[in-house]
């Protein structure tokens, strides 16, 4: 019989306990000056974003105290489980969504509000990590590539239908995991040659790239052995090139909304518009650039004491950090936050056992994802679709479940020594 195992302290990962701190800590201190009033200087004010997320903070410390205390091998059998209910609290909010700036990812209960979305996440990942560590699964199969596809495309596709267009895209993070577990190179350079040719087609006229791509392909096959399997390689990719351009084009025009073909079009410099669309960013990349070397000092941000930038202790808190840290203060902060990242990477490739190694590059995948993009949407990098800056945004859901997200592994890296080490295969 398998005895109940508690983690040892030795064997908790406290540099990563500690940087969760750090960020946490900080992140208040940047929503309080983000919404601070020199006639309302309290820290603690339940009215106050500042208020309910230290509420947040202590509700997220003992849920994160309970995780380490369960047994391990709980995640493990309730991967299924823990991933069906956040597909159930999913569909539910396309029946009693409550929308939010535009978006109907809510769900209000007696004055609280939850956003599904964000504990899908960390749901998804326990899932893909139980069905990869099984017996004789390889992601070389293709059955396997088609389930896990599955098993995320079904969050993400419930996500979209929410208007929630930054959440669903997380999913896609997913695909680093998958690259450490087998995916074959070329899938990440296919993807990035999509990318590339997304972009293009919002630039140039479709025709033009249509002609190029046809230009190319035929210079191409001068310089390749011309046999016919080559040829119909060529000529496949080709013709597959030439229908995504059209259809990247189709789906601007017809699929997204006014706002956010805006916003692609201010990203690509096709339209200039400071005072709609625009604006936030603008606002944004003057409050970090404002801060200079060593920033302005703390609460000594103008640019977000006087609510320039719309969005600052959520979307854009990193703007905080630029204004009153400066440079030397956000170098600081992108180091911490690597730090954090490859410390999670080490820890899942000690790991003996394979559920906890994929889970573990599934919650690097995620936090990166979310660091990468939100970072790069307030320097207007990337288009703004409005996800958090995970430990660091306002928000009670998004701290919960990327609490929960870290917690969970750091309590599976806890039981690394077990001698039981083919328990969950």
């Amino acid at each position: 019989m398998i005895q109940q195992s508690q983690p040892k302290p030795s064997n908790i990962d406290w540099l990563t306990l500690v940087l969760y701190y750090t960020f946490v800590i900080a992140g208040l201190l940047c929503i309080y000056a983000s919404v601070y009033r020199e006639s309302n200087p309290m820290i603690y004010d339940a009215t106050q974003n500042y208020g309910k997320q230290l509420i947040w903070i202590g509700a997220s410390s003992f849920i994160g105290l309970l995780i380490l205390l369960v047994d391990e091998k709980f995640f493990y059998a309730f991967a299924y489980p823990i991933y069906i209910i956040t597909i159930v609290l999913l569909l539910a909010v396309l029946a009693f969504a409550t929308t939010v700036k535009g978006s109907s990812s809510w769900i209000e209960i007696g004055g609280f509000r939850m956003q599904p979305a964000e504990f899908a996440k960390f749901g998804t990942a326990l899932a893909l990590a139980r069905y990869m560590s099984g017996f004789n699964i390889k992601y070389s199969d293709r059955k396997v590539q088609l389930v896990t596809a599955g098993m995320i495309l079904l969050p993400m596709l419930i996500i979209l239908l929410q208007n929630e267009t930054g959440s669903a895209l997380v999913f896609a993070s997913f695909v680093l995991m998958f690259y450490r577990e087998g995916l074959p190179g070329y899938f990440l350079f296919i993807g990035l040659m999509m990318a590339v040719l997304a972009v293009l087609a919002l630039v140039i006229p479709s025709l033009y790239l249509i002609i190029a791509i046809g230009v190319f392909a035929g210079l191409f096959t001068l310089v390749i052995r011309r046999n016919r399997q080559n040829l119909l390689i060529v000529l496949a990719v080709t013709l597959f090139a030439m229908a995504y351009v059209s259809s990247i084009g189709y789906a601007f025009e017809n699929v997204l909304q006014p706002h956010q073909k805006t916003r692609i079009n201010v990203l690509l410099g096709k339209e200039v518009d400071l005072k709609g669309a625009g604006y936030n960013v603008q606002q944004s990349k003057i409050a970090i650039g404002s801060g200079g070397l060593l920033g302005k000092g703390f609460l000594e941000g103008t640019q977000n004491k006087f609510r320039f930038v719309p969005e600052q202790s959520t979307d854009f808190i990193f703007c905080t950090i630029g204004e009153e840290y400066g440079f030397v203060g956000s170098v600081v902060f992108i180091g911490l936050y690597m730090l954090l990242l490859w410390r999670i990477l080490v820890m899942a490739e000690r790991q003996r056992q394979k559920f906890n190694r994929i889970y573990g590059y599934c919650v690097a995948a995620i936090l990166f994802f979310h660091f990468a993009i939100n970072i790069g949407m307030t320097i207007g990098l990337v288009p703004v679709i409005g996800i958090p800056l995970p430990f660091f945004s306002y928000g009670g859901s998004a701290l919960l479940s990327f609490t929960i997200l870290l917690f969970i592994f750091i309590r599976l890296d806890a039981n690394r020594q077990n001698e039981l080490r083919g328990a969950f295969d």
